[in-house]
């Protein structure tokens, strides 16, 4: 774009005078972008967009539902919140429930929500119609009809460009065309990362209305889209999914639960719920203890994403399924250890999710029936309710047969993990002062060094100064060497920082420490920082062939 210098000019004379950029006081002026491009953002300048397609997934730290606070941070929250004592607001945050309910007659209730997370698809268009699915789906869950919505995005306009937020809206505006629901406006704002979601106002018959605490002994659990979509999101933020898996999970996502609302009210259903960033069981389990009924959860007729299966084998697994974990786990009994390895599918933080539906069993067969005949050929019975719980107890979930038999679509290898290019080869160095080999931590690595890159005497006094200070650090004294050790490869896999792990695995394996004990420092390092860091940590493993 052409740069109007008086405006540059004006604008940067008042972040000199203020000492710090005008649109951004974390930094000074010039700022970086403007000594590395010659742009200055305050001015209205921008960087060219990027050539060729944008993955939308790499512009984001969490993907899609991930992105939401969990659920025992959000309910530890909402409980210091004062409660609404308007007579009109039958269902509300307190209940935390899918929506609220408000009464307008004794004929007629308002259903209101809102949604907004981060991409979980690569193309735009699809990833506004899975922000409105996913929006609508709060709205179905309680037996309504949207009628209005109103957009909210948070775009990096600076970085990327306009047109792809032109795309996501146009995604969004066609799914609630499906849905017979009318965008009547919205809000944006700049943003460091790509989010978008909707309010949804909708209309419900009181007679017809379907909320999630009222499941009932004898009833079967059906659910209606299959699992998996927060792992293969996450899968495909490391660039290891074949895009026509991510597409068809994407597509199951931007899939409407229109027809699942619409005969759920046909067949008396008792209680529902979507599907969404608690995963299953964080749903199944408010659901079970809010009905007050004992629940099982039977993993053979679980609708599960095949590309799924290549993830829990090779751990890549998003730091959400631990949150969900933690604070689901105290009303979950799994009485067959076995099937443990596929218990993250049930945690793992599902985007527009299907409904999850507690119906009587002879309803149940015309319920799947009519699904499958809509063209929603994953929807299974996945449980029961078996009792109501004893007095004075909360509900639970049981989960029965751990082992996963019904996957869906289609199983592609998953793509090997993405390998930085080497750096160029450096020039030869001046003669300098025997100075060890630096990694992050200065340690020394057995074994023949690389050739050390030219630096001047004030980096070699900095380089020798931290090397002495680390040497020192990792020489024993209240605690043992051993010790130091173990601890440096923790911090390394909680860091994420893969010089220091390389040497430090290294070293420990040349002093005798097993693998076995290096697994176990590690493993609290993992605990620290999720699965990320196990992912990172199997990959240096690969790499140093242990």
């Amino acid at each position: 774009m052409a740069i109007n210098l008086e405006r540059r000019k004006t604008v940067m004379a008042r972040s000199i005078k203020l000492g710090h950029c005008v649109c951004n006081p974390r930094q000074g002026c010039p700022c970086d972008l403007f000594k590395q491009h010659n742009v200055c953002p305050c001015a209205g300048e921008k960087m060219p967009p990027p050539a060729g397609p944008v993955p939308l997934t790499r512009h984001v730290a969490k993907a899609g539902c991930a992105s939401k606070i969990g659920q025992a941070d959000l309910k530890r929250i909402l409980k210091n919140l004062p409660p609404v004592t308007d007579p009109n607001v039958l269902l509300g945050a307190a209940a935390g429930d899918d929506a609220g309910i408000y009464r307008l007659s004794d004929q007629l209730h308002l259903v209101q929500t809102v949604d907004v997370f981060t991409p979980c698809v690569d193309d735009a268009f699809l990833f506004g119609q899975i922000a409105a699915a996913n929006s609508l789906s709060d709205i179905y869950a309680m037996g309504g009809r949207p009628v209005t919505a109103l957009s909210i995005v948070g775009f990096p306009i600076d970085d990327l460009d306009g047109g792809l937020l032109e795309s996501l809206l146009q995604g969004g505006m066609a799914k609630l065309q499906e849905a017979g629901c009318a965008l009547i406006g919205g809000h944006s704002l700049q943003d460091e990362e790509v989010k978008c979601g909707f309010a949804i106002t909708g209309l419900v018959d009181p007679r017809r209305t379907v909320v999630r605490d009222n499941a009932q002994p004898g009833d079967v659990l059906v659910l209606t889209k299959p699992l998996g979509t927060g792992i293969l999101s996450f899968a495909a933020q490391l660039g290891r999914l074949p895009a026509a898996c991510l597409m068809e999970a994407g597509q199951s996502m931007a899939t409407l639960n229109k027809d699942a609302a619409e005969l759920m009210g046909a067949c008396q259903a008792h209680a529902c719920t979507d599907v969404t960033g608690f995963g299953l069981l964080g749903h199944l389990v408010e659901m079970a203890r809010n009905s007050q009924v004992v629940m099982e959860l039977d993993l053979r007729g679980l609708p599960v994403f095949a590309a799924v299966r290549d993830c829990l084998a090779q751990d890549i697994l998003p730091g959400a399924i631990e949150r969900n974990q933690e604070y689901t786990m105290a009303w979950v009994r799994v009485p067959d250890e076995s099937g443990l390895k596929n218990l993250p599918v049930l945690y793992d933080a599902q985007t527009s999710g299907g409904l999850l539906v507690s119906l009587p069993e002879a309803a149940a067969t015309e319920y799947l029936q009519g699904l499958h005949q809509r063209g929603h050929t994953a929807a299974a019975v996945i449980g029961r309710v078996t009792r109501a719980a004893e007095p004075g107890h909360e509900g639970e979930v049981v989960i029965v047969n751990s082992q996963l038999a019904h996957w869906v679509g289609t199983a592609l290898p998953l793509q090997p993990a993405p390998v930085a290019a080497p750096a160029s080869p450096a020039p030869a160095p001046a003669p300098a002062p025997a100075v060890a080999a630096l990694t992050c931590c200065a340690s020394p690595a057995p074994g023949p060094a690389a050739a050390p890159a030219p630096v001047d005497a004030a980096e070699r006094e900095a380089s020798a100064l931290f090397a002495n200070f680390m040497e020192r650090a990792n020489q024993p004294g209240l605690i043992g060497q051993r010790h130091k050790k173990l601890m440096a490869i923790a911090l390394s896999v909680a860091q994420r920082c893969q010089p220091c792990l390389l040497v430090h695995i290294r070293t420990a394996l040349a002093q005798g420490i097993p693998k076995a004990e290096i697994d176990e420092a590690a493993w609290l390092g993992i605990a620290f920082a999720g699965c990320p860091a196990m992912v990172f940590y199997r990959e240096v493993c690969k790499e140093l062939k242990i």
